[in-house]
């Protein structure tokens, strides 16, 4: 794939140039290591590199930084840590377009693709535009009451409504679009991309989807009923819950922002107008991703 430079001249930078803009997780033991093999890699190559300030500040990159990162025109985002990262990530660049390569120092990585003992080959790849960018769904979560419909914010993985510290379940009455299908009780329910299938609503019991998938993910969180099961909807329904309960529930957003709901409230969700642009290398197939990090255990095939 040919690299589409998007920012011509800003800040001394000839138009050409690739910039980066580097996201590393703080709180990981090896974003460091990572963040220098990233800026030996690219030394004396026709890249610039940037940071949030504070980051750079952690990692002895204080000249590369930056107060507000997302007022620059980049190229790419780089996260360096989990799928956490990377989600977060994508949202602050949501409006942009900007493509966000994950670089994995989580658990199973679903959405970083590049390895540790693969970084320099990647950034190769990077460097000459030997990259795909897929353009993940969005999703969109307002709170709808009497004064009006509130937006929250967007989510790749999922909307999730939850009670907080009360042990009862919650009594949910589910819409899509105008029709009213059942009302249940459950733990609450996680409405998910089809990027998200293999987040929380795969520990749910809802089914994997492949991320290329056009359609939303409707999964009860422990429903006491056997008529409540996953949903597969089209990507352009509109889901909305009702909740009967008056305390202690809220609804977050790909487990990272999080909301009070007051009774009389009901959850909205959409597809964004937006999407996600996540870089992934044409080598790595889905499914042997989906095989390598589900059902393989210790680097063994199960099968």
């Amino acid at each position: 794939m040919a690299r589409q430079n998007i920012f011509g001249t800003v800040f001394g930078i000839e138009a050409g140039m690739l910039q980066l803009a580097v996201f590393p997780n703080m709180s990981k033991r090896r974003a460091g290591e990572m963040v220098d093999r990233i800026f030996n890699f690219y030394r004396n190559k026709d890249v610039r590199l940037v940071m949030p300030a504070t980051e750079a500040r952690q990692f002895r990159k204080e000249e590369y930084g930056l107060p507000c990162v997302e007022r620059v025109h980049i190229d790419m985002a780089l996260s360096i840590g989990g799928d956490g990262t990377l989600l977060g990530v994508c949202r602050r660049f949501r409006e942009q377009g900007i493509p966000v390569c994950g670089i994995n120092l989580g658990t199973l990585g679903f959405l970083a693709d590049i390895e540790p003992n693969e970084l320099e080959s990647r950034l190769g790849k990077i460097l000459v535009g030997d990259y795909i960018v897929e353009h993940r769904l969005l999703l969109s979560g307002y709170i709808h009451n009497e004064l009006g419909e509130k937006f929250l914010g967007n989510a790749i993985n999922d909307v999730v409504i939850s009670k907080g510290g009360t042990a009862r379940m919650l009594r949910l009455g589910l819409y899509v679009n105008d029709t009213h299908l059942m009302n249940y009780k459950a733990d609450g329910m996680i409405i998910s991309s089809p990027t998200g299938s293999t987040a929380y609503s795969l520990s749910a019991g809802g089914p994997i989807l492949n991320p290329n998938i056009r359609a939303l993910l409707l999964t009860p969180i422990c429903a006491h009923t056997f008529q409540m099961r996953p949903l597969v909807v089209n990507e352009d329904d509109e889901i909305r819950i009702t909740i009967d309960a008056n305390r202690d529930l809220m609804v977050t957003l790909d487990g990272q922002e999080s909301f009070q709901i007051q009774p009389g409230d009901e959850v909205v969700v959409r597809k964004s107008r937006n999407s996600a642009q996540i870089v992934k290398f044409a080598d790595k197939n889905y499914y042997d991703v989906l095989k390598a990090k589900l059902w393989n255990t210790g680097g063994a095939n199960v099968f």
